[in-house]
C-alpha cells in the first residue's frame, strides 16, 4: 500500500500522533524522521515527504501496530480523503464462487473486516469462522479466464478499492483463506461454511485449478451433491486442491525468461514451467526452505514510458539450494497477493495468526538506485521477515483514547 502525503495539506495535528504511537507502543515504534526547522527548498520538501511516507510504511510492517484501532481509524480516514469518496451509504455485490450473488448494505467507511461480519451473518456463518475466509477482488474476462487479483484485507474499504479498480469486469468474491487444505476439517460442523469451501471446490475443479485423476473423478462425482462432506474429504488427495493459481506469468527457474502457472498452497509454490525448447518441467519450492522474500515494483524510464510492458511486478524469494542459497525470481502482477499467501503459509506452518497486511510492506526506493539512472528503476520492500505479538490493545493503550495520525503537521512537511 502506498502512503502518499500531498503538498497542498496544511493542517496542525494537535495532539502529535508520532508522540503518541510511542507512548501506546513503546520502542517498537521505528524512529520519526528529524525535522528541519529552518525554511525549506523545494527538494528539501519532497525529501521529508518521501522520509514521510517511509515512516509510515515501516509503522504499518508491526502487526501489533498495524492492526490496533488506532491505526485502523487512519487507514480508514486516508484511504476515504485520497479518493475524495463521503462517508455515506452504498450498496455491494458479493460474489460467491458458483456465481450467484448476495448484496448487503454498506457504508463506504465500512472496512473489510465489517462487510465480512454482515456477509458471515447473511450466510449464518458463525462468527468464530470468519477468519476462515476472506474477500478478494476477482475478475471474470471477456475469454473466460478467472483470476483471483488481490486479497482486500482488513483495514481496507472494500468499496472503495473496487471503485479504485482500473481492470476491466472486476468484482468483490468471498473464498476460503487459508493454505493448508486439511484446515477443511475445522468447518465441517457447519453446514453454511461447508457449502461455501464445497462450491469453491467444484469451482477449482471446473476451471482445472485442481486435477483430479480419472479415479478420483469418478469417486467423486459419485458424492458430488449427495455427500458434501465425503466429497470434500475425497479432494483432500487431489493435486492441487486449494492451491491458488496465478495468471500465466514468466520465471527464472530453471532457466531465464521461462513461461509459468503457478500453484501457491499446502506449504509449497508448485510451477509448472515451459522451458525454451518448450519442454515442460513441475518444479516445487517448500516455503520451509525459505529465507525471506521481496517484492519489487519496476518503473520504466523515460525512454520506455511509451513502450507497454507485459509485467509491473516481480517476487523473487531467497531459497536453500541443496547446499546454497539461490534467488528465485517470478514476474506477475499478483506479486502481492503470491507475497500473502507466502505468509499465511509461514503462520499456519508456525500455528501463529495472521492478519495478512503485508501488502503494507512494499515499495520502498532504493536511494542509490534514484541517484543513477538505469534502464529500470526498482522501488523495493523490504524483506517480509515478521515476528507476531499478541498483546492486549487496551493494555497498550490504557484507558485514554487517542486520535493517531489525525493529520500531518505543516512544519512537519
Amino acid at each position: 500500500m502506498h502512503f502518499s502525503i500531498p503538498i497542498t495539506e496544511k493542517v496542525v495535528d494537535s495532539l502529535g500522533s508520532r508522540y503518541v504511537l510511542r507512548r501506546a507502543f513503546g520502542g517498537s515504534v521505528p524512529l520519526f524522521p528529524p525535522k528541519f526547522y529552518l525554511a525549506m527548498t523545494k527538494p528539501m520538501v519532497a525529501e521529508r515527504r518521501l522520509q514521510l511516507e517511509h515512516y509510515l510504511q515501516n509503522v504499518g510492517v508491526h502487526p501489533h501496530i498495524s492492526n490496533s484501532e488506532v491505526f485502523g481509524r487512519f487507514l480508514k480516514k486516508l484511504q476515504l480523503e485520497t479518493f475524495r469518496i463521503p462517508s455515506e451509504k452504498a450498496v455491494l455485490n458479493i460474489f460467491l464462487p458458483d456465481g450467484r450473488t448476495i448484496t448487503i448494505d454498506v457504508e463506504t467507511s465500512n472496512t473489510a473486516e465489517r462487510v465480512l461480519e454482515v456477509l458471515s451473518y447473511k450466510l449464518e456463518i458463525p462468527r468464530q469462522l470468519m477468519g476462515y475466509f476472506s474477500l478478494f477482488i476477482v475478475q471474470d474476462s471477456i475469454n473466460g479466464n478467472f483470476s483471483v487479483l488481490k486479497r482486500i484485507v482488513d483495514f481496507e474499504l472494500p468499496y472503495v478499492t473496487l471503485w479504485n479498480m482500473k481492470a476491466e469486469r472486476c468484482r468483490i468474491g468471498i473464498r476460503k483463506w487459508y493454505m493448508n487444505p486439511s484446515l477443511d476439517k475445522m468447518l465441517m460442523n457447519c453446514t453454511a461454511a461447508v457449502n461455501l469451501i464445497y462450491i469453491q471446490a467444484l469451482q477449482e475443479i471446473e476451471r482445472n485449478w485442481s486435477q483430479p485423476t480419472q479415479a478420483q473423478m469418478q469417486k467423486l462425482e459419485l458424492e458430488k451433491g449427495s455427500n458434501k462432506i465425503k466429497f470434500l474429504e475425497l479432494m483432500q488427495g487431489v493435486k492441487h486442491y486449494g492451491y491458488l493459481q496465478l495468471s500465466p506469468c514468466t520465471c527464472d527457474y530453471p532457466e531465464p525468461n521461462c513461461t509459468a502457472t503457478v500453484y501457491m498452497g499446502n506449504g509449497e509454490v508448485s510451477c509448472r514451467v515451459t522451458l525454451l525448447s518448450n519442454k515442460v518441467e513441475e518444479v516445487c519450492f517448500n516455503v520451509n526452505r525459505m529465507r525471506c522474500w521481496q517484492v519489487t515494483f519496476l518503473i520504466p524510464n523515460l525512454e520506455e514510458q511509451g513502450h507497454r510492458q507485459e509485467q509491473k511486478l516481480e517476487l523473487k524469494f531467497e531459497y536453500s539450494d541443496l547446499d546454497s542459497w539461490r534467488w528465485i525470481t517470478i514476474y506477475t502482477d499478483q506479486a502481492f497477493l503470491l507475497s500473502s499467501c507466502l505468509q499465511k503459509s509461514f503462520s499456519e506452518e508456525l500455528m501463529l495468526p495472521a492478519k495478512g497486511d503485508l501488502e503494507m510492506q512494499i515499495e520502498v526506493p532504493l536511494e542509490d538506485k534514484m541517484k543513477k539512472p538505469s534502464k529500470q528503476q526498482r522501488k523495493t520492500s523490504e524483506n517480509l521477515q515478521v515476528t507476531t505479538r499478541i498483546t492486549s490493545e487496551n493494555q497498550i493503550l490504557g484507558k485514554g483514547k487517542y486520535e493517531v495520525f489525525a493529520q500531518i503537521r505543516e512544519e512537519d512537511l
